[in-house]
C-alpha cells in the first residue's frame, strides 16, 4: 500500500509539472511567442536560410506542433511512408526537430460513410495537445486518441492496449482512444477536426456533430457537441449537447480556456453561431453570446447573413476575441469580430460586447487572432490582414495578400507572419504603423500557422514541412 501511494504521489507530481504544447501555445490560444532572432527572408528554391525540409502528404492542415525534441504534423497519406497503410487515410507524423528526420506515424482508415463524415484526402486536421510524453488529438474517424510521443522507437508498449500489431520503430504507440461515434452517437459533418486542450487533468474538445449530407436535417440533434475527458484514462467526465438542434452546418472550431470574473472557463464555439463559456469541472453554462447580428438569417450554401464559428476563440486578459465565418466552400461574405467581456453570466449578447469590428470592413474568417503589445492582428478568408487596437477595436491598417487565408497570424520577434493559399508567406512589422518586411513563396498553399523554437521558424505548406533560420543559427 505504501509503495502504491508513493507511486501515485510521484505520478501526480510529474503530471502537474509536465511540459505542455498545443495549438496557440497556451490554453488561451493567443498566437504569440517570445522567440527572438527569427528569419525575415528565405528562399526554398535556392535553399537560402532553409535549415531542412520534410515531405508531408498532399493536404496538410494540422500543426506544426513542437514538443520536446520533436515536431508533429497532421496530414493525409499521399506520402505513403508505410507500405502496410496504402490509400486514403488520416495521418499524424512525428519528425526530429533538429534535422527533420522522420520518426514515426499513425494512419487512420477513412470512415465508410464517405464525405458526409470523412471528406476524401483531408487527412487529420486536429493539431495535437501534448502533456509530458502523451499526445492527444481527434482523428478523422472522430476518435479522441492518446499516443506515446516516443512511438515504438523506445521498444516498449506503454499503453494498456496490449494487442497492437504495428510495433515497428516507425509506428505510433497507442495509449487509449475514445470513439465519439460509438460512445456518443455523434454525426461529424464532413470531418472531425477539433484541436483539444488539456487543463487540470481534463481534455476538452468539440465533437464536430453536424447536419446530414443534404444539409437539412441533424441526424443526432442531442448528441454532445462539447466534451471533457480524463487525460490519463480517456474516461468521459461530462458532455454538453449545446447547441442541440440549432446547429447550422458543422462544428470545426477549437476550445479555449481562461479565467474572468473569478471563474475558470472553457470556451466553446457553437455550431449555431453562439459562443459558450462552460464550467471546466461540470460543463454547466456560465455565459453565452450570439456572434451574429439580430437580423441575420441562415441560408443553405452560405448565401445568408448568419455565420458559423470556425475560428478559435482567444482568451486574453479576461476578454474573449472571436470572429465569425463559414465553410470556405461557401465563399466570401460579411464577417464580424467581437471582443467579449468574459466576466458575465447568462445571455450576455446585449451587455458583453466591448467592441465590434465588421460588416463591410471585415469578411468571413476561419483564422484566429493574435494579440501582442496592445495590438490585435486578424485575417479574413478574403486574404486581408488587419491590425486593430486590442482594447478599443480601433483600426490601424489593412494588408491585402491577394489570396485566401486559412491559417492564422503568428507574432514573434517584432514580426507578424501570415501564409496564404497561393503559398506566399508575408512578414510584416508588428506595429500600428504598416510595414511589409518581406514576402516569399513556399511552392504550395499554406493552410497552417507557423511556430518557432530557438531562432528557427517552422512552417507546413500543403505538402512540405520547412525549418527556416538565419544561416548563422
Amino acid at each position: 500500500m505504501t509503495i502504491a501511494i508513493c507511486y501515485l504521489i510521484l505520478a501526480l507530481t510529474a503530471s502537474a509539472t509536465a511540459q505542455t504544447a498545443m495549438w496557440g501555445g497556451s490554453p488561451g490560444r493567443n498566437q504569440v511567442s517570445d522567440e527572438k532572432n527569427l528569419p525575415t527572408t528565405w528562399d526554398v528554391e535556392t535553399g537560402t536560410n532553409v535549415k531542412w525540409s520534410a515531405t508531408l502528404g498532399s493536404q496538410t492542415y494540422a500543426g506544426p506542433l513542437i514538443a520536446g525534441d520533436k515536431i508533429f504534423v497532421g496530414t493525409n497519406n499521399q506520402a505513403e511512408r508505410d507500405p502496410n497503410h496504402k490509400g486514403d487515410r488520416g495521418v499524424v507524423m512525428a519528425f526530429s526537430l533538429e534535422d527533420g528526420t522522420f520518426l514515426w506515424q499513425i494512419a487512420h482508415p477513412k470512415l465508410p460513410a464517405g464525405r458526409v463524415n470523412d471528406w476524401p484526402q483531408q487527412g487529420v486536421c486536429s493539431t495535437p495537445y501534448v502533456e509530458g510524453d502523451r499526445l492527444y488529438y481527434v482523428s478523422n474517424r472522430a476518435e479522441v486518441v492518446c499516443l506515446d510521443t516516443e512511438g515504438f522507437r523506445d521498444g516498449e508498449n506503454d499503453g494498456p492496449i496490449a494487442d497492437e500489431t504495428a510495433t515497428a520503430p516507425t509506428n505510433a504507440d497507442l495509449i487509449w482512444k475514445f470513439d465519439m461515434i460509438a460512445e456518443l452517437d455523434v454525426f461529424p459533418h464532413n470531418l472531425a477536426t477539433s484541436s483539444p486542450i488539456g487543463v487540470d487533468g481534463r481534455l476538452f474538445a468539440l465533437t464536430s456533430n453536424g447536419v446530414d449530407e443534404g444539409h437539412i436535417h441533424i441526424p443526432a440533434p442531442f448528441a454532445p457537441s462539447f466534451i471533457a475527458l480524463d487525460l490519463q484514462t480517456g474516461e468521459l467526465l461530462w458532455d454538453s449537447d449545446l447547441p442541440g438542434d440549432q446547429i447550422l452546418h458543422g462544428q470545426w472550431a477549437n476550445p479555449a480556456y481562461g479565467e474572468a470574473g473569478g471563474r475558470k472557463q472553457v470556451i466553446f464555439p457553437g455550431g449555431d453561431g453562439w459562443v459558450y463559456a462552460l464550467a471546466p469541472d461540470t460543463g454547466e453554462l456560465i455565459w453565452k453570446f450570439d456572434c451574429n447580428p439580430k437580423d441575420s438569417v441562415w441560408e443553405l450554401g452560405g448565401r445568408g447573413t448568419r455565420n458559423n464559428l470556425v475560428s478559435t476563440p482567444v482568451f486574453h486578459d479576461g476578454v474573449v476575441y472571436l470572429g465569425v465565418g463559414q465553410d470556405p466552400e461557401h465563399g466570401e461574405g460579411e464577417g464580424h469580430l467581437w471582443a467579449i467581456d468574459a466576466s458575465g453570466t447568462g445571455d450576455i449578447t446585449e451587455t458583453g460586447a466591448i467592441w465590434h469590428f465588421g460588416g463591410e470592413h471585415y469578411n468571413r474568417t476561419i483564422s484566429t487572432v493574435a494579440i501582442a503589445d496592445g495590438l490585435l492582428y486578424t485575417a479574413d478568408l478574403s486574404g486581408f490582414l488587419y491590425c486593430l487596437d486590442a482594447k478599443t477595436g480601433t483600426h490601424h491598417w489593412t494588408h491585402d495578400t491577394f489570396a485566401a487565408i486559412w491559417g492564422s497570424p503568428f507574432v514573434a520577434d517584432g514580426k507578424v507572419y501570415i501564409g496564404d493559399e497561393d503559398g506566399d508567406v508575408d512578414i510584416l512589422k508588428a506595429d500600428k504603423a504598416f510595414e511589409l518586411l518581406h514576402e516569399t513563396n513556399l511552392g504550395s498553399a499554406v493552410y497552417t500557422t507557423p511556430v518557432a523554437r530557438d531562432g528557427v521558424l517552422y512552417i507546413a505548406s500543403r505538402n512540405t514541412l520547412f525549418a527556416i533560420a538565419e544561416e548563422s543559427q
